[in-house]
């Protein structure tokens, strides 16, 4: 049997499938950013050619704001960076380290965010997420989309308070030595000083 069938990762297989959508599939995902799937137009092809099959309807949704999201947060020519960070969290870290030097104000103000960002419930969190993307696409941070979905399915879930403090432990924690963050395997190996993808 083989293991490259869409049941036996479908968040991979998701993601591979939207990384080789053509220009005019991302525009239609791009264009649907900010709604629901039952609010979406022109697109139902297009996400569900690349939905894999058995996904359980009430995450429909959540696949289809990461397929959005993707489309607006990503480039054709490079839609895979070498080094994404490990998880939402240490991807607003870079944006927080290449603004530090510019502003206290504006890390004050991307603080800010990030702590609304971890208050949101499931229902404001669509909102919160695009318009921390838009940011992250501003300042060229690339995000690893996999663990994206993966936490965005567990947001209204038990475990939903781990996702959390990842994110907020990957964003807040002090700068680590290279030897340190190679040390633990459960921590993020992207949560460096160099903000270079």
């Amino acid at each position: 049997m083989s293991s490259t069938t869409s049941s036996s990762d479908p968040i991979d297989y998701f993601i591979r499938r939207l990384e080789t959508l053509d220009s005019g599939g991302r525009a239609r995902l791009k264009r649907n950013a900010g709604r629901t799937l039952n609010e979406a137009r022109d697109v139902y092809q297009v996400f569900f050619s690349i939905l894999p099959f058995g996904v359980h309807e009430r995450d429909h949704n959540d696949y289809f704001l990461i397929a959005t999201l993707y489309a607006a947060g990503t480039r054709r020519d490079n839609p895979r960076p070498a080094n994404p960070p490990r998880s939402f969290g240490a991807s607003l870290r870079r944006v927080r380290q290449q603004i530090q030097a510019d502003s206290d104000d504006r890390q004050i103000s991307l603080d800010k965010r990030i702590e609304t960002l971890l208050d949101a419930d499931r229902e404001q969190l669509d909102f919160r997420l695009r318009q921390l993307v838009s940011l992250l696409v501003a300042h060229e941070v690339a995000v690893d989309w996999r663990r994206l979905l993966r936490d965005v399915l567990d947001w209204d879930r038990e475990d939903r308070q781990s996702v959390k403090i990842t994110w907020a432990r990957h964003y807040y924690a002090p700068a680590r030595t290279a030897t340190n963050e190679n040390s633990s395997s459960t921590t993020d190996s992207s949560v460096a000083i160099s903000t270079q993808e």
